[in-house]
């Protein structure tokens, strides 16, 4: 499977009042998303506040999600990390739940080198029969995985795709020149979609597809139905949402706009915190606009 859907959204991860994973909530907010416009989920991503979560409670995550929607959608596990060994381990362990897919992040903080970059991708690819998506993000990580490393990995069988978002048109560009036609390429950010779908990105693993999935697929219909007009209006009209959802760091926004919906998203472990009056009071003011609610 190389194409995993249009939108794939970033799933949040719901928590009790008391910090533990709330995975009926989880089961819940999985059905929702999939029939509110989600081809598949991503679930353990930066947005799923994986950094805080154990490999128990990841691999729950996962055997969660696949029972609600695994039969309707495509279910990627986050088992990227910093470390190759232990990324290596957590990537098999889904592969033996039944994930679609796995996503792997960039190593951060120790800042590999473009061939340290590749070894890792490569090692993980080796253990495992899952198409892997490579996440590069170089506002959380602190390094960029360039064009010709992706393009050196893109020849290895089962990776298969790329989550771009490092803003750079010009380097997602790059990557759909000197990829096989097969290697997909996905937008990280959910305001650059339709750019990127114009130099022949695939879709988008969005955060903002909690809220407006449905909204964004019509978009991204319109643009495969050369309806540009249509598609850009609805991007002018979600622009204000997409930018809304980084006022503050991600996932702090979407969780509480998810909670806003009447879903439960829940509250957040530190060191995430629940979003300021002023930043709340902007965020309903601009669903309340939108419609939302």
């Amino acid at each position: 499977m190389k194409n995993f859907g249009r939108i794939l959204t970033a799933m949040v991860t719901p928590f009790h009042d008391d910090l533990s994973v709330n995975y009926g909530a989880a089961a819940d907010l999985a059905k929702y998303l999939v029939a509110n416009g989600s081809d598949g989920l991503v679930v353990t991503g930066s947005t799923g506040e994986a950094a805080t979560l154990s490999n128990e409670e990841k691999l729950r995550l996962y055997s969660t999600v696949l029972a609600a929607v695994g039969d309707k959608a495509t279910v990627i596990a986050g088992t990227g990390s910093n470390d190759t060994r232990a990324s290596i381990e957590l990537t098999q362990a889904a592969e033996k739940l039944g994930v679609h897919g796995a996503m792997l992040v960039g190593p951060y903080y120790n800042k590999p080198p473009q061939e340290g970059f590749y070894q890792h991708f490569r090692a993980i690819a080796q253990t495992t029969d899952l198409p892997l998506i490579i996440y590069n993000v170089p506002g959380r990580t602190a390094s960029n995985i360039l064009p010709a490393t992706v393009a050196r990995l893109a020849e290895i069988k089962n990776i298969v795709a790329i989550k771009e978002a490092s803003g750079n048109l010009e380097q997602v560009s790059e990557i759909i020149r000197t990829t096989p036609n097969d290697f997909v390429l996905y937008s990280g950010d959910d305001s650059l979609t339709l750019p990127i779908l114009a130099v022949g990105g695939v879709g988008v693993i969005s955060v903002a597809a909690h809220i407006v999935g449905k909204r964004m697929q019509e978009m991204i219909a319109a643009f495969e139905n050369k309806d540009i007009t249509k598609a850009q209006a609805i991007q002018s009209e979600l622009l204000p949402f997409f930018k809304m959802m980084f006022i503050t760091t991600n996932p702090i926004p979407v969780k509480t706009a998810v909670n806003l919906i009447g879903q439960n998203g829940g509250t957040f472990r530190l060191p995430l915190i629940p979003p300021t009056a002023s930043e709340l009071e902007q965020l309903k003011n601009i669903m309340h606009t939108m419609n939302i609610i």
